[in-house]
């Protein structure tokens, strides 16, 4: 029954995007097959243009219907102008600071089970809301006792979202299993690893608890940083559906006509914040990964602050020393070393050949270089370079598609400050700094201790491995003699596994071929 509810819900998806506009917006030109017949008929189900108000209106209305998870979708294509279009980013960007608030009285009712207090008792004053997202909405509030007193913010869980954001990520899941199933061109690009991801972030950004940690941990981590930092928390007053924090006084970055007016340079703003993105990706393999311009905030001494981490990224090392290269490569224009490292990374299968690939990584980058400053975009090398991946079997990789965004978001946020932002310069002495710092002598001697530590575990772990690989040892022995088994209850998965599969593809397809034919009809 959830599948046959999450058809009906994706469909109904579809017909509002499409009629909205947002799907025949996207890139289509190039589709072939039954995709290039959806993004068709899409463009013929497009209502017919009106003003921008009536449209922004319109849209903002639709998607807001579709669900919470829709909103975040149309947030993040309102950073894409390069995608969507710029009209359609335009209309989309009311997403950001057009939300429906909800009572205060089921703000109140939200903040006393979570915490189990009177709201009386945590707050000397408890206001109405002042700003609200698809996730949730932000109160004012006042306090005189705890680690941060005075005014603060209080962000509450939308009651309900829970509920409405595990429907919508059933959609998804089903859109992503048909799409590998039958679009064999798209498997390289995991939609249903992807999915999950989306799935993960979004289960920890419903938990406030784990924002305020990110909060505590990014503090901690820039505590140094010039021109960036993060609002404390108030832990006394923070649970799973409230969190309550330092208020920030500042202008949004969304708000470049007001940062203007107030002084502020805005080419500095838009270097810092770039060089803040990268140091807090590169340095420590942690970041904002939703840094739109409604999340950022200009204070009086050009001081950046960031809200909202309720979605965050990390990377591990060995990724933070690919990425570092990646971009260090392009900005020196070493593209064989560039194409060296997707090969170590295993991003391209080994089968292919480096020099090749350097030649395909050279086509990109040389045009950039070529470019004027205006021109230089991070968004567009992402693009490009995804493009010749495909041609080299790269697979889409989950742990890089919040830092990919991220970048992309963030570099849009800086154009805005400057439209003559030079990504590469201003990236530059971050990440050139970092390659010194630790891929020089000294990241040697950091990666022999580690090495040894490495090393040391290991053998503390060698009777529990011997005893292990005698086991294993046994049972390859056991299988080879008497061949690998089913017990009843797997086999039995296995074929109701496999009906449901067939059934479920061929109903996808009867229900695509019904809403084309209506479409059609309609259209004619």
């Amino acid at each position: 029954m959830s599948t046959i509810g999450a058809s009906l819900r994706l469909i109904r998806a579809g017909w509002v995007l499409a009629r909205e506009g947002v799907l025949a917006s996207l890139p289509g030109d190039e589709l072939s097959g039954p995709p290039k017949v959806a993004w068709r008929v899409s463009k013929a189900l497009a209502r017919r243009r009106a003003t921008r108000k009536q449209r922004s209106e319109r849209l903002a209305g639709a998607v807001e219907r579709l669900g919470p998870s829709y909103v975040k979708l149309g947030q993040f294509l309102a950073t894409r102008p390069d995608v969507v279009g710029k009209e359609m980013a335009l209309d989309l960007a009311g997403l950001q600071d057009r939300m429906a608030t909800f009572p205060r009285a089921e703000a109140v009712a939200s903040i006393e089970a979570s915490l189990g207090r009177p709201v009386e008792d945590l707050f000397e004053r408890f206001g109405e809301p002042v700003a609200a997202a698809s996730i949730a909405q932000v109160h004012e509030a006042m306090v005189t006792s705890g680690r941060v007193p005075g005014r603060v913010a209080v962000k509450i869980i939308r009651p309900g979202v829970r509920h409405r954001f595990q429907n919508d990520l059933e959609s998804y899941f089903l859109a992503a299993r048909l799409q590998e199933r039958f679009i064999a061109s798209s498997r390289r690009l995991r939609p249903v690893e992807v999915a999950e991801t989306l799935a993960q972030t979004t289960r920890m950004e419903m938990d406030l608890r784990l924002e305020a940690a990110a909060l505590s941990e990014l503090a901690e981590n820039t505590k140094d940083d010039p021109g960036f930092r993060v609002p404390a928390v108030d832990w006394e007053r923070t649970g799973r559906d409230v969190l309550t924090l330092e208020w920030i006084d500042g202008v949004k970055m969304s708000n470049v006509e007001v940062l203007a007016a107030a002084g502020h340079d805005l080419k500095t703003l838009a270097a810092t914040l770039i060089q803040s993105f990268l140091r807090h990706t590169l340095r420590d393999g942690f970041f904002h990964a939703d840094m739109h311009p409604g999340n950022l905030f200009v204070e009086a001494d050009g001081t950046i602050a960031a809200v909202d981490l309720g979605i965050t990224g990390r990377l591990g090392k060995k990724e933070r020393r690919y990425l570092a290269e990646i971009l260090y490569g392009f900005i020196v224009r070493d593209y064989r070393r560039v194409a060296e490292v997707h090969f170590e990374a295993g991003y391209v299968p080994a089968r292919h050949d480096v020099a090749s690939f350097a030649q395909a990584i050279r086509a990109i980058g040389e045009p950039i270089h070529g470019q004027s400053a205006e021109t230089i975009s991070m968004a567009r090398l992402l693009t490009l370079l995804f493009e010749v991946t495909e041609l080299f079997d790269m697979q889409t990789r989950p742990e890089l598609l919040l830092l990919q965004k991220t970048m992309v978001v963030v570099e849009g946020v800086a154009r805005t400050l400057d439209p003559a932002f030079n990504m590469w310069k201003a990236s530059e002495p971050v990440v050139g700094g970092w390659i010194r710092d630790n891929l020089g002598p000294k990241a040697l001697l950091i990666d022999a201790r580690d090495g040894a530590n490495a090393l040391l575990s290991l053998a503390r772990q060698a009777p529990d491995l011997a005893a292990r690989a005698e086991r294993l040892s046994r049972e390859i022995d056991a299988m080879a003699e008497n061949g690998l088994r089913f017990d009843a209850d797997t086999a039995r998965a296995i074929g109701k596994a496999e009906a449901r599969h067939t059934r479920w593809g061929r109903a996808a397809l009867w229900v695509i071929a019904i809403v084309a034919f209506v479409a059609l009809w309609h259209f004619w």
